[in-house]
């Protein structure tokens, strides 16, 4: 009896333990289950700024573009001196940049040979170059002007003439702004994909407070007076020609008044064709794919528009022809033979 009460102890036991052991892989797996969720949403899920690879690959670039098994350019030993070899194909460098040149010496008074004592004289050089690059320099251009008036008339007559040097206005009336940092504000923003929050923090290691509501500011005023314009030229020009190529598509717009950042905006471009002389590429917001904003860009137009199948280009007046396109007829036709065999 007793021994067949200690092996029905030993038996609870063992259930127990694999009880517990149940529970706590049942508690990994929903772990397990909900980071998988968790991804899941990062990348398929409905996000206003959705997580790509590239964006992650800003954290370990170094690492995706390094090649550590590319060794170093070696020396190659040519009689009295060295010569470098030829560096990599894919790494090159202007021409026209600026050459610093640092000649290394020694002292005048250890140019003596260590065996005979005489004077030592340079036998041959040993050359290496490397790329310096210098950090934008930030400095204050104080315009002034000055203002001339007469001596003379000031004593002998009763009218004194005040006679100023030409000056020219700011970029930006009433701001301190120049031109020059206006498109490195620009540039860094549009081309190099660095927001303004970032570049504050870059303006501010370097000892200067300039906040990103000024450099908004900065880039709005800009645009208005002076972009708008050239943009304005460009477009009549652009509607001077007979044939034009016109298309749309989608954009996501963060906090946009009256619409959630999940949903759809376009940006609609138009260009010259391939018989256009100068050709003009210009790109057209708007916040849907109404048919009237073609209709209104293209107001001063008349001639043949080359777009896809939209039914919008369609209801565009009747002075614009529309003109298919050639890669989308397969696509409609394979469309409507499917369609035929299903209905």
């Amino acid at each position: 009896m007793e021994t067949q009460e200690i092996s029905v102890e030993n038996l609870l036991g063992i259930i127990k333990e694999k009880d517990r052991k149940i529970a706590e892989l049942e508690q990994q797996i929903k772990w397990f289950m909900s980071q998988i969720r968790l991804s899941r949403h990062k990348q398929f899920g409905v996000s206003s700024e959705q997580t790509n690879a590239s964006q992650i690959s800003i954290f370990n670039e170094a690492e995706s573009n390094a090649d550590l098994s590319v060794p170093e350019p070696k020396l190659t030993e040519v009689k009295a001196h060295y010569r470098k070899r030829t560096r990599l194909t894919t790494d090159k460098l202007p021409e026209d940049l600026p050459v610093e040149i640092i000649e290394h010496e020694l002292p005048a008074k250890e140019q003596v040979c260590p065996d005979c004592g005489s004077k030592l004289h340079t036998m041959g050089k040993e050359t290496r170059e490397e790329l310096k690059i210098i950090p934008a320099k930030a400095i204050i251009v104080r315009h002034v002007r000055h203002v001339y008036s007469c001596r003379n008339c000031e004593k002998t007559s009763d009218r004194v003439p005040i006679v100023k040097a030409d000056m020219p206005e700011p970029v930006i009336k009433g701001g301190f702004a120049s031109p020059e940092t206006i498109a490195h504000i620009a540039s860094q923003k549009f081309m190099m994909a660095s927001p303004l929050y970032r570049q504050e923090q870059e303006w501010k290691q370097n000892g200067i407070l300039l906040s990103r509501q000024t450099m908004s500011n900065w880039l709005i005023k800009a645009s208005e007076n002076w972009l708008e314009p050239i943009y304005e030229e460009m477009k009549r020009r652009l509607c001077r020609h007979d044939v034009l190529h016109g298309d749309e598509t989608v954009l996501q717009v963060l906090k946009e008044p009256g619409k959630k950042a999940q949903s759809k905006s376009y940006m609609w471009l138009y260009r010259t064709s391939g018989e256009a002389k100068h050709q003009l590429v210009l790109f057209d917001y708007q916040p849907d794919r109404k048919h009237t904003h073609p209709e209104s860009f293209l107001q001063n137009f008349k001639g043949y528009l080359h777009a896809d199948g939209y039914s919008g280009y369609h209801k565009l007046p009747e002075n614009i022809i529309i003109v298919g396109c050639w890669a989308h007829y397969p696509r409609n036709m394979i469309i409507r033979e499917k369609t035929l065999k299903t209905a």
